[in-house]
């Protein structure tokens, strides 16, 4: 699932509208000192919609396509954020007869400074992705008092238009809709858009453990390969894909690999009885029935989806065949489980890619191994980034195009690619005039 079109049609008009008042408001400006003014709008804006995808409200999804894609979105949207920023401070806004200093304006142009570093050094913390989760969850919560300071330094500020001009306005709204949107991601679990459910069992499957939850109340009411997130005792919630089909009971299961620090806490300290909160489901990675033929691929963790999908699996539908990328059998979460779903049915076929044995798995080895034709062929594949791209590549080499592979981003917070960057600047720019 893409990032729709709507997302980036919504985002670039509330970027855009601003210049409306361009022309009427330069006449008789500094226009480069009103740049740097727009620039700082500019800036609000977009920090205003990041906190707005950050809020997972109803809607966000359907304008912006699959959570994991609006997230891609909200950290671009800070990144121009700051860039913006850094631009606004280093060209001089300031205007000759606007007004006399207060002390209120020297208050909002300090707030403004503080803005400006608070939120430069939360950037690059997430983009610094070596820098632990739990650490960055724990910082990213900031953000929204920097947006706060960076409104009021908006409002109170010498500028050329007054804050009941139609820019004014429309600036001011988008200040108040970031900070509800930041206000409300503060809020307890339990005053947001959540459901209650307990612990009923953890099981140790492969390097992961299976945590089945049953509500206590509602349950939530998700389709096979869709994600939550979970909160425990009220800790930040963390996205976790659900690896079982919608059941009648309304429980649900989600399978964690101990990865990390926050995953290797859970390990230590969940119990059966613990309370905890979903929130969602979110995701578009969905499976239609359908009777041409399909490869499902998982790395690792990246299983879990697919085991969704297996469980709610028609045996009408047409020929299933995973390929689960394991590094050996003792490790793989949920393999006794796949090996029973394919024996009892007919359509579905599990290949085991055991990188010891059968190496690094390729567009080339997977066909291989599966006998299965590209013609009419769907490929879904959930597994890390850099698999993905190799993989893409692979089997549009072999027929099958970029809009028959479906994905979902395996990592939500990611990097800004800054060595890919570096290497396609050296490619298109530097080693052309050295030949």
């Amino acid at each position: 699932m893409s990032l729709r079109p709507l997302g980036l049609v919504v985002t670039a008009a509330a970027l855009a509208v601003p210049v409306i008042w361009w022309p009427e408001i330069a006449q008789g400006r500094d226009v480069i000192a009103l740049f740097s003014q727009y620039l700082g709008i500019w800036a609000l804006i977009a920090m205003a919609l990041l906190q707005v995808i950050a809020t997972r409200w109803p809607g966000v999804e359907a304008i912006f396509g699959g959570l994991d894609r609006g997230y891609i979105l909200h950290k671009w949207l800070g990144i121009g954020a700051m860039a913006a920023i850094l631009l606004h401070d280093t060209i001089d806004a300031e205007m000759d007869g606007l007004g006399r200093e207060t002390a209120l304006v020297e208050l909002a142009e300090t707030l403004g400074e503080l803005s400006l570093y608070g939120i430069l050094i939360l950037v690059v913390i997430t983009i610094a992705t070596f820098i632990p989760y739990h650490l960055w969850r724990w910082t990213h919560r900031l953000m929204g008092f920097f947006f706060m300071a960076g409104a009021f330094h908006y409002l109170f500020i010498l500028k050329p238009f007054a804050n009941g001009d139609p820019l004014g306005l429309y600036t001011s709204a988008f200040c108040a809709l970031g900070i509800v949107a930041f206000v409300y991601r503060l809020l307890p679990a339990g005053m947001r858009s959540s459901k209650r459910y307990e612990v009923s069992d953890i099981t140790e499957t492969g390097n992961a453990m299976a945590i089945t939850m049953t509500p206590k109340g509602r349950a939530l009411r998700h389709k096979a390969g869709q994600f939550a997130f979970l909160s425990i005792e009220g800790a930040e919630p963390h996205p976790f894909t659900i690896s079982s089909a919608p059941r009648e009971d309304g429980s649900i299961r989600m399978t964690v690999a101990k990865l990390g620090d926050y995953t290797n806490r859970m390990a230590r300290t969940l119990k059966t009885g613990t309370a905890v909160r979903l929130e969602g489901p979110f995701g578009h990675f969905e499976r239609r029935n359908t009777q041409d033929p399909e490869l499902w691929i998982a790395a690792g963790v990246g299983i879990t989806p697919f085991l969704a999908w297996s469980e709610a699996l028609d045996p009408s539908s047409g020929p299933v065949h995973l390929v689960y990328c394991i590094r050996d059998e003792a490790s793989a979460a949920h393999l006794t489980q796949l090996k029973e779903l394919a024996l009892a049915k007919p359509n579905l076929t599990l290949h085991i890619q055991n990188s010891a044995t059968d190496g690094r798995a390729t567009a080339d080895s997977i066909l291989a191994k599966t006998g299965v034709s590209t013609d009419r062929l769907t490929v879904a594949f959930c597994g890390p980034m850099q698999m993905r791209k190799s993989l893409i590549e692979g089997f549009r080499r072999e027929g099958v195009s970029p809009s028959r592979f479906k994905f979902e981003e395996f990592e939500i917070r990611t990097g800004i690619g800054l060595r890919r960057l570096a290497a396609f600047l050296f490619e298109r720019v530097v080693a052309p005039k050295r030949a």
